[in-house]
């Protein structure tokens, strides 16, 4: 399972301004930066994009299986927008 976490010095969102162009209005972008394990010893700091202001939680996520698709050749890849990302329930186990 690939795990996404976001600390909590990351719950907050820098925002970019796209141009208007050809007539299409501008856009505001927002970003929450996480770190993703790819099985290194160390993670790997990525960019989120966010449907709106609102950042995620401190915490651990996976993909959300909605972020694939198969493409023409009959392969597994993530969409080029619209990453989703789900909280990973992990249960405590005292002994």
């Amino acid at each position: 399972m690939l795990e996404i976490e976001i600390f909590p010095e990351n719950v907050n969102t820098s925002s970019r301004t796209l141009p208007s162009k050809d007539g299409k209005p501008g856009r505001t972008m927002y970003e929450q930066t996480a770190y993703v394990n790819l099985g290194g010893k160390f993670p790997v700091e990525m960019t989120l994009q966010l449907d709106n202001a609102a950042p995620f939680a401190a915490g651990k996520y996976t993909v959300d299986p909605s972020s694939f698709i198969v493409n023409n050749f009959g392969g597994l890849e993530l969409k080029r927008y619209g990453l989703k990302i789900m909280p990973i329930n992990r249960k405590e186990h005292t002994a």
